[in-house]
């Protein structure tokens, strides 16, 4: 793999080609915190990122590979003068004291961060190197020794545990064309069952669990099959929720649910005919950029916002697998609300959920359960047993374009959560258990797998 651009470093252990320092340097510009400043550029690669690349899978998976290894190059650090308090994601080498110079965390979360982008979003080079001049005053590609000394380190062993994680699954979705079960909802980009999107991501290797279906949750309602499910007064219930309050042009739905549903959305990509058009964040981004607004509030040591940020990105990349192995690998692959609605209810029912140019979009994989809630519901756990408490106030924004505000205001972390998996329900694309469901999965993955990793040494 190579570190960085001119940097070449092909497996652990192998020797680094080092370009010469050049004379002119520009005074580095260290405003704020380092994670903090590297997520927000992983933020503006996430609105760049089109196609499979922008899934929520993949983009979790990106934010857990970039902070993982942010957090286990400050442990180094930690570890290496013996400050050292919490376990490490992978490992926390020490390395030696040779006088690495001024500004040495900065250094190794910096280069760290650039050579795992570097290597996850080729395509985006050119952002990513100006990104790492405005911040160092220097080029990627000049020397440090830092390079040699840790960063090869950390970045080979992440790149090493990642390595064919099935992440590159192209198999294709096996549509099963019986009522109840996914179809594709025939709305732009999903009209063909091989549009689904990654539908063997919850075979991905997970992060922290065991295994992507560690804590599958029952099928809808408990039901083996999807005959018995739609015979059921439990699913007329659900689909008739989101009729009346998801619909385009529903009278049910407040003017507060509606702006829920859009503050939420954020899962436009760019525009495929205008480069100059970005997409949003979306989902996992919405929830990094909550947590850069609440780390510069109420964090100042590097050492604690690495760990936070390792936390959060974990647990949603571990929440996403989890929920496709919800999604396409249970019994139930429930088809979208707007399908559902259309076989004998109302054909010309649509969801209020639109896209750029306001046609329909639901977004081209099966509804049960929700990722959008399980990035919440982890987001939240994470955040709750970060700070040691539900309650704080904060402020979240949002990208989607559809959204008549900008930001929203809460008093607690589940308050967030419940919202924004609420938001889905209102934006007529999936089921209110599909919301419960991916909250609590999000929550198991958060609580039982991730914050006892990198908890407390000797813990």
């Amino acid at each position: 793999m190579a570190l960085g651009a001119g940097l070449a470093l092909l497996a652990a252990g192998s020797t680094l080609v080092l370009p010469a320092q050049t004379a002119a340097a520009a005074a580095p510009k260290y405003d704020g915190d380092p994670t903090q400043y590297w997520n927000g550029v992983l933020l503006e690669m996430f609105r760049q990122a089109g196609g499979s690349q922008g899934s929520p899978g993949q983009l979790a998976r990106s934010a857990a590979m970039m902070n993982a290894a942010i957090y286990d190059g400050e442990s180094s650090y930690q570890n290496t003068f013996y400050t050292m308090k919490y376990k490490p994601y992978l490992s926390a080498p020490k390395y030696p004291n040779l006088g690495q110079g001024p500004d040495e965390e900065e250094r190794i979360i910096g280069r760290t961060a650039y050579n795992i982008l570097h290597y996850l979003y080729p395509n985006q080079t050119a952002y990513l190197d100006k990104m790492f001049l405005d911040r160092f005053g220097t080029p990627p590609t000049q020397f440090d020794i830092i390079d040699t000394e840790i960063v090869s380190t950390i970045y080979n062993n992440m790149i090493k545990a990642r390595t064919n994680d099935g992440s590159e699954n192209q198999r294709l979705y096996n549509l099963e064309n019986v009522p109840g079960a996914w179809r594709p909802t025939g709305e732009s980009g999903c009209t063909i069952s091989s549009d689904a999107v990654t539908p063997r991501w919850g075979e991905v290797k997970p992060f922290t669990m065991s295994s992507g279906s560690e804590y599958r949750p029952t099928t809808p309602g408990s039901f083996a099959d999807y005959a018995t499910l739609l015979a059921s007064p439990a699913y007329a219930y659900q689909v008739e929720q989101v009729r009346l309050l998801g619909g385009r042009g529903s009278t049910q739905r407040t003017t507060e649910q509606t702006a829920i549903a859009t503050f939420w959305a954020n899962d436009l990509g760019p525009d495929a005919g205008d480069p100059s058009i970005k997409g949003t964040f979306k989902p996992p981004g919405q929830l990094l950029d909550a947590t850069i607004r609440i780390a510069k509030a109420r964090i100042t040591s590097k050492y604690e916002n690495a760990r936070l940020f390792a936390l959060v990105s974990l647990a949603m990349a571990d929440s996403a697998i989890g929920e496709w192995d919800v999604k396409y690998l249970t019994r139930i692959d429930l088809w979208r609300p707007v399908s559902a609605i259309h076989n004998g209810i109302d054909s010309s029912w649509q969801p209020l959920s639109a896209a750029r140019d306001g046609s329909p979009l639901t977004p081209c994989f099966p509804a049960w359960a929700s990722g959008h809630a399980a990035f919440a519901g982890a987001w939240a756990a994470v955040m709750k047993g970060y700070f040691g408490s539900d309650t704080m106030n904060f402020t979240v924004s949002t990208e989607d374009p559809a959204s008549p505000q900008k930001t929203r205001t809460f008093t607690s972390f589940s308050q967030a959560a419940q919202e924004d998996a609420d938001s889905r329900v209102y934006l007529g694309v999936h089921y209110p258990w599909d919301a419960s469901d991916g909250l609590k999965l999000g929550d198991d993955v958060a609580t039982r797998a991730v914050l006892p990793r990198l908890g407390p040494v000797g813990s």
